[in-house]
């Protein structure tokens, strides 16, 4: 860092130093990484973070992802993302921009100096902190982690998050040597369109996982940590298409580095809220000693940045105005608006209740129907603007142009209505009526632009309509790549508006043998399942479904009780540790046919207290006098205690499938309707950004020659 400082004063050696620094820190990084690992698949509990996050039971898969489940191996790998990706970025730019690169590097280098820092001296977070007396065994993986997705899910998001460091620190460099044209863009705006790729990736899993794991029912939950994680790519979202403004018509400058240093700090914010425990959620690590540092920097950041762009606001302004509002640039300009909009509704909902505690001294929680109701209206203008920003030229479209764009999707639009209403229950929502009547109007007008442009590369180089489409994909991936981007989009808001307001959910307690209709579906309690699995019992129900009299589906939701990670493990223990669900999940392209259970567990839970109160003082009157005298059958009779505590687990879970003692138990069952299209959307826009990213055929041939 020192040495990029230096190479700001135009000597290209300590720049040069400062670059090579860069890729020996990724170097340092990844040995570190891989040292954990290591640690990680060798059971290795001298370490605290193997102790704490693994054991001998967990799983090869779950061993080698367990290293980000902790705050400390997660800190490690944001330093190492970070590493890698100013590493890949100073090596692009190691000919570019020579004034703004070292500023760049200096800030980069200065973020990977706190990252590492605070492993190092910010206390309880150094991942090669060490335990002495060693442990025989660790408390393994934290249950509601034992899934794939939730495994993905972290590292994707941390990816999304760094990599928007590369964007920020040109940013800043840029406006520090008054370098306030489009080139820091141009160099980084792939590392952009990679950290928004990447945040919806982590997004779209973390809802997956909520879905089919935590048995509440949804995909999003307006959770803290779910907002903090939505909001940096709401700006993202805004920053990739403003910038395109500034690359064709040279305007929204400001608005392009306030949307990048927006980024970037929402960015650190979600890495703080997830560790300083100042708001409740399921995904954070709870209360720790890092939350003041991460506090300090987004401060540092907001200030600084601030500071700056104030600065060089003449520098800033553009001598250009947009000429009209029917013109492309103002639609991207209004999308920022409708974007930052939702991102201010989601960043007050999510700090309410530190608000509210700060104002009036008591903490009040604004919940899902508040976000919903005020997000909603934004949302649909969302969908429409993507449907009308295609259609408009640049700087402003005739009415010749708008009479040759525009009929053809209007009247799929209102094709979609009369439909709708016709074969529907669309009319009982309004805003769900309007996502897919506009989502019908944006996919008639992303295949018309595409047909326009395919039907002119035929016109002057021959060819089928198909071919010709994928020639001028190809030559302009990015502009393309946007429109499978938005299709994306609007087929997971058209899921999102057909599941959240035509869903049917009920709660019903069932004996084995009762049935229940949901509308056309009849589930039958079959019969009760158990067992244990490990450190869980597992207790569940085979339910059989039909539909209209024929059979659809047979379905085993479970919930796991897993064994608590601290004191003396007893038969009740296995109720006071984490509890999880697997539902049973019937999808389908129009319906998901969804079903959870709770058992009644009472009496199990009653008779388990029974026998630990035995147990303990059969222990105490027989096998702890012969331990006292005979110290070396300690090791022979806790292995036999282990066995005889597992039998009589066994024995009295047993009880909850035995017919004559079988209760009860609590079914959600929910109807949802085109819930298959969030993913399906969800993949399509990921596609999009990824054939956005890839480099085009003639770029690729320009850097060759």
């Amino acid at each position: 860092m020192v040495a990029a400082l230096i190479g700001t004063r135009g000597d290209r050696r300590w720049v040069d130093a400062a670059r090579r620094s860069t890729y020996s820190l990724f170097a340092l990084l990844l040995v570190c990484v891989v040292a954990i690992e290591y640690a990680f698949l060798t059971s290795d509990f001298s370490l605290s973070v193997v102790a704490n996050h693994s054991s001998r039971e967990t799983s090869l898969f779950y061993k080698f992802t367990a290293m980000w489940s902790s705050q400390e191996g997660s800190l490690l790998l944001w330093a190492f993302i970070l590493s890698l990706v100013a590493s890949v970025s100073l090596f692009f730019t190691r000919k570019k921009l020579r004034d703004v690169v070292p500023w760049a590097t200096a800030i980069m280098l200065g973020v990977g100096v706190f990252f590492t820092s605070l492993m190092l001296f910010g206390g309880g977070v150094n991942p090669f902190d060490t335990l002495s007396p060693v442990p025989e065994n660790g408390v393994g993986l934290n249950p509601l982690l034992l899934h794939p997705m939730m495994i993905i899910h972290p590292p994707m998001l941390y990816v999304g998050y760094v990599s928007l460091t590369v964007p920020f620190a040109f940013a800043i460099g840029a406006l520090i040597t008054r370098r306030v044209d489009a080139a820091w863009i141009k160099s980084t705006r792939g590392f952009a369109l990679v950290a928004w790729t990447f945040l919806t990736i982590g997004v779209i899993l973390g809802a997956r996982w909520s879905y089919t794991e935590l048995g509440w029912g949804g995909y999003w939950a307006w959770d803290p940590v779910e907002n903090a994680s939505i909001m940096p790519w709401l700006i993202t979202t805004a920053y990739i298409h403003s910038i395109m403004v500034q690359e064709k018509r040279g305007m929204l400058k400001v608005w392009n580095v306030s949307l990048i240093v927006a980024s970037f700090t929402l960015a650190l914010l979600g890495t703080f809220l997830v560790r300083s425990g100042v708001l409740q959620s399921i995904h954070a690590f709870g209360d720790s000693t890092v939350g003041p540092y991460f506090l300090g920097l987004i401060i540092l950041v907001l200030v600084g940045s601030t500071a700056l762009i104030i600065s060089r606001l003449p520098l800033l302004r553009s001598q250009k105005r947009i000429d009209s509002m029917a013109s492309r640039e103002a639609v991207f300009l209004i999308n920022n608006l409708l974007l930052v909009g939702m991102c201010v509704l989601v960043f007050w909902g999510t700090f309410f209740p530190l608000i509210s505690e700060l104002f009036t001294g008591t903490e009040s929680v604004l919940a899902a129907p508040w976000f919903d109701r005020y997000t909603t209206p934004l949302a649909v203008a969302l969908v429409l603007f993507t449907g009308i920003g295609p259609l408009l030229a640049w700087r402003r479209i005739s009415w010749q142009g708008i009479k040759r764009v525009f009929p053809i999707p209007t009247a799929a639009s209102a094709i979609a209505v009369v439909l709708l209403l016709v074969f529907t229950d669309a009319a009982d929502s309004f805003w769900a009526l309007a996502v897919f009547v506009l989502a019908a109007f944006t996919f008639v007008a992303l295949a018309q632009e595409t047909w326009r442009g395919a039907a002119a590369r035929r016109s002057s180089a021959g060819g089928s309509i198909p071919g010709s489409i994928v020639a001028v994909a190809t030559r302009n991936r990015r502009r393309y790549g946007g429109y499978i981007v938005h299709l994306g989009f609007v087929v997971l808001l058209v899921g999102v508006a057909a599941s959240s307001s035509f869903e049917t959910k009920r709660d019903v307690t069932l004996n084995p043998g009762e049935s229940v209709k949901v509308e056309d579906y009849t589930l039958t309690y079959e019969q009760p399942t158990v067992k244990r699995d490990g450190q869980a019992v597992v207790f569940g129900a085979e339910v059989s479904v039909e539909k209209e009299g024929r059979r659809f589906a047979t379905l085993e939701p479970t919930r796991r009780y897993y064994q608590r990670t601290s004191g003396t493990k007893t038969i009740a223990g296995y109720f006071e540790g984490e509890a999880t669900s697997e539902v049973g999940l019937r999808a389908g392209v129009r319906k998901d046919f969804w079903v959870s259970i709770e058992p009644d567990t009472n009496e199990i839970r009653q008779r388990s207290q029974v026998a630990d109160e035995r147990f303990g003082a059969y222990m105490r009157a027989r096998v702890l006098p012969v331990v006292q005298r005979d110290p070396s059958q300690a090791g022979a009779l806790a292995q036999q205690l282990v066995a005889v505590q597992g039998l009589a687990t066994d024995q009295i879970i047993s009880d909850y499938v035995n017919p004559k003692t079988a209760t009860a138990a609590t079914f959600r069952v929910i109807v949802s309707p085109m819930v298959t299209w969030i993913w399906i959307g969800a993949i399509i826009t990921i596609l999009g950004a990824l054939f956005a990213l890839w480099p085009a055929r003639t770029s690729r041939r320009r850097k060759a020659s």
